[in-house]
């Protein structure tokens, strides 16, 4: 190999390399920033839910910051989003059995059960934005996924979005932090 095609090589490298770090000190440090901002709903994105109809701890610590929320009056409203997982069970129903089961009231949790990934979710809450009126909103979801969110809802135009993300990690979380590098730029 030549070596000005190499250093080249070794150079655009080094480049990519410093901006995926320089994107995930980002993405880290908005992920688990909280401005302490109100919203009118709070839009819970789905994860896991298991075999025996069970919620993954991920999915049960974003469940855990929406009733936060609500308890401390930041928002009116719960959106769960989710889809129909491969274990059998729609994440937006289970969610919803979950929030009921620690006291929040029906008539404040809304059911997304065709959010099957981050945009359709997007999506499906704009949808619902205009038929419910609310202008507002905090996703929640784990650290590093919640800055993507914000920029689908931005690029929508809906400008109005903060995040909270659950005091939740696992080291699965690396894998997840490299993976929205290019869904950051992509998706």
């Amino acid at each position: 190999m030549n070596k000005k095609i190499f250093r080249g090589f070794v150079i655009l490298s080094a480049l990519l390399f410093l901006w995926l770090i320089a994107h995930s000190v980002y993405v880290i440090t908005d992920g688990i920033s909280d401005e302490g901002k109100q919203a009118d709903v709070a839009v819970i994105l789905g994860n896991t839910v298991n075999r025996d109809g069970t919620l993954s701890m991920r999915l049960e610590k974003r469940l855990e910051s929406g009733i936060q929320l609500y308890k401390n009056r930041r928002i009116r409203k719960i959106l769960v989003s989710g889809g129909l997982g491969k274990e059998g069970f729609y994440e937006g129903d289970k969610m919803k059995e979950f929030l009921l089961s620690k006291g929040i009231p029906d008539s404040v949790i809304m059911v997304d059960n065709k959010g099957d990934n981050t945009r359709k979710t997007v999506e499906n809450t704009l949808q619902l934005s205009s038929r419910y009126h609310f202008n507002s909103i905090i996703a929640v979801s784990q650290y590093f996924h919640v800055t993507r969110i914000k920029k689908l809802f931005r690029d929508r135009g809906f400008q109005k979005v903060s995040s909270v993300s659950p005091d939740y990690f696992e080291w699965r979380d690396l894998y997840a932090l490299l993976r929205e590098f290019p869904a950051y730029y992509t998706r």
